[in-house]
């Protein structure tokens, strides 16, 4: 800086000038590598050319490599936090969308999202083995929330899927997003793809069976199993696995459907054959609340009770869907069975609110998707008409109405009791927003 100085001829003055433009140079060059020191600790990346000016000088470079091990730590955690904030996002931008989904439906559209029939039932026709026109008039005119198909419907591979991928594009340009199309698939004596040979796909035993090999490596290989072949066909819903703890040797609905009479043995094989479906990208859900392995009777039959007080039920058959519940599960199916000395009453499980909105939803802290069992069973049919269990059913809490005897009778039944009041529709928003939100996760 001297030599400068002199062969330029400056003066006193113009070197304490010069000196002001070097220092004041000097802080610009600091303010930039502290600049550079505070991106480096938020994006934890060094520049190369850095790191080779840094290897000139020992102690420059000991301290550099103990700032990028400490830079890989912080990078790390970076990424962690991000993927949850990420996770965040994703998780917000399904409730906003399905929030403004919501906004712009009239309240037919919400109504018809409420119910899950047969395609029969949708359609008026007999035996429904396609979905063509009859099937995209019928959608266009009730937008419903999901629909349900038996062995009589399922033919061989082909027909299927072309039925449920027509069925699937006339919801999605109807509405904008998917329709639930279920089945019930266990396996064992409850297969309605698995029991037709034309299918050709692996024959799942009894859940019973299963449960006494004691081996979730078998639960979740069925679930997989059962999977995979739904997807392949188009289906996105099972009502499986089920989560019955059988407590009455006398009973013959679960008897074999059940795994066990070991509510922890039913709550690790369940969770196992529910990972198993949902890894293939089938909803499953478990039923049937609060639980049919006690029963006597035949709630498809005529009514259906437990003796069990809710201490016992929180001890037994409330397990599994307890850890099913703490463990995110997405839907529950609530069955028609009594549970007077819960209650103090007769009222079928699905038409309860305390059995629902208080024990499942409060108590229990279900948030997701209720759906009932089959309205159209003798447990509700002997004592209630179409449009008053799906009236009582939604004011009980329930989300989804499953198969109602009569699909108009209970429409018409439900925009009645909206309108006189009886069902708020903030109530009716409520259950359709959890739909939505469910249709969204899956398409993502």
């Amino acid at each position: 800086m001297g030599k400068r100085r002199t062969r330029r001829g400056q003066s006193g003055r113009s070197a304490r000038n010069g000196r002001k433009y070097i220092l004041g140079g000097i802080a610009a060059v600091v303010v930039i590598i502290a600049a550079a020191a505070v991106l480096w600790q938020f994006f934890g990346k060094a520049d190369s050319g850095k790191d080779k000016e840094a290897s000139q000088n020992g102690a420059g470079q000991t301290v550099q490599s103990g700032e990028k091990t400490d830079q890989a730590d912080d990078a790390g955690e970076g990424e962690e936090k991000q993927s949850d904030e990420t996770a965040g996002r994703e998780d917000s931008s399904v409730e906003v969308k399905a929030g403004e989904i919501l906004e712009s439906m009239t309240l037919e559209e919400k109504v018809c999202q409420l119910f899950m029939i047969t395609p029969e039932a949708l359609t008026g026709v007999g035996t429904v083995v396609q979905a063509g026109t009859s099937t995209k008039n019928a959608i266009d005119q009730y937008p419903v929330g999901g629909l349900i198909y038996f062995s009589q419907n399922l033919q061989d591979p082909d027909q299927t899927r072309t039925m449920l991928a027509n069925t699937q594009q006339y919801a999605k340009e109807r509405t904008g997003f998917p329709i639930f199309l279920s089945v019930d698939e266990e396996g064992g004596q409850v297969a309605r793809v698995g029991s037709n040979p034309a299918f050709g796909v692996e024959k799942i035993g009894n859940m019973s069976d299963v449960g006494s090999r004691g081996d979730t490596q078998e639960a979740y290989e069925v679930g997989s199993t059962i999977g995979a072949y739904l997807s392949d066909l188009g289906f996105n819903m099972d009502a499986a696995p089920d989560t019955d703890v059988l407590t009455n040797p006398d009973n013959q609905v679960v008897k074999y459907r059940s795994f066990s009479s070991d509510p922890q043995l039913v709550t690790e094989m369940a969770a196992s054959e529910l990972r198993g479906l949902n890894e293939q990208g089938i909803i499953g859900m478990y039923k049937h609340f609060p639980g049919h392995g006690g029963t006597t009777d035949d709630s498809h039959e005529g009514y259906a009770y437990v003796d069990d007080t809710l201490e016992e039920l929180k001890s037994g058959a409330f397990v599994p869907f307890q850890d099913g519940i703490d463990n995110g599960i997405q839907v529950i199916m609530v069955s028609h069975i009594s549970c007077p000395n819960v209650t103090g009453d007769n009222t079928p499980a699905t038409l309860s609110k305390m059995m629902i909105t208080d024990i499942l939803r409060n108590d229990m802290g279900f948030d997701g998707m209720v759906i009932t069992d089959a309205m159209n069973m003798g447990a509700i049919t002997a004592r209630y008409s179409s449009s008053e269990a799906a009236v009582a059913a939604l004011n009980a809490g329930v989300d989804m109405l499953l198969m109602p005897e009569d699909f108009q009778s209970a429409y018409q039944g439900v925009l009645g009791a909206v309108k006189d009041g009886t069902v708020s529709e903030e109530r009716i928003d409520e259950s359709v927003r959890r739909i939505l939100e469910l249709k969204l996760e899956m398409e993502k």
